[in-house]
């Protein structure tokens, strides 16, 4: 098989062709991705439903809105928790993560982290200030640690090659992450604000209609 190159820790940004109604302007954080396929969870579809109302031990660490967010159409009876610790990563080989993996991260327990000597307990580096979140730890465990976090209910993902023929057919734009954008305050400007920081042609797609037969 031809090697993939990993795009864990990226965006994928929906772009206006993308006709499924799932990812309609919607912004993925990649969370693993390899040969074996990719898994990522929507940044930007907050629900009605309270963090506090299915997770309440977890209520207080979450960001604004403090509500679930629904990061895929892939699980949605699981809970699967995201967040930024603030710091320096190493870099270097990524390694499996050993031990029984953190309930709530369905098929993202095959995702490999990178490590760091004095990362908190029940959390894993995914990529910089981002790891996923044992939601069966303690939460007084990562409060003093954790600068955001996100609950979602879900996730997106592809199997072997599906992401890079979606690439390959303009579906999504590939950009950088920002440990901020885990955290966006305004997620349903998110898409917008994401390309709208680039610095190429892409800045002005930000200004495409919702409704393209307005354009």
């Amino acid at each position: 098989m031809t090697e993939v190159s990993s795009l864990t820790g990226r965006l994928l940004v929906a772009t206006p062709a993308l006709a499924d109604p799932n990812f309609d302007r919607a912004v993925v954080l990649l969370l693993d991705h390899d040969e074996e396929g990719s898994l990522g969870v929507v940044l930007n579809r907050p629900t009605p439903v309270g963090v506090g109302d299915i997770l309440e031990a977890w209520a207080a660490l979450a960001g604004e809105p403090g509500v679930v967010f629904q990061g895929g159409p892939v699980s949605l009876d699981s809970a699967l928790g995201v967040a930024v610790v603030p710091g320096e990563s190493i870099e270097g080989d990524r390694v499996p993560e050993s031990g029984p993996p953190p309930t709530g991260e369905g098929a993202a327990t095959r995702s490999r982290a990178r490590v760091r000597r004095g990362d908190p307990i029940g959390w894993r580096r995914v990529h910089g200030a981002i790891g996923l979140v044992d939601l069966e730890a303690p939460p007084e465990l990562l409060a003093p640690a954790v600068g955001s976090l996100r609950i979602f209910a879900g996730y997106a993902g592809w199997g072997p090659g599906q992401l890079e023929e979606e690439l390959v057919e303009g579906a999504w734009y590939v950009v950088e992450s920002e440990p901020g954008d885990v955290s966006s305050p305004d997620p349903e400007q998110l898409w917008r604000s994401v390309l709208r920081r680039q610095r190429s042609e892409l800045a002005m797609v930000a200004t495409y209609p919702d409704d393209a037969s307005l354009n």
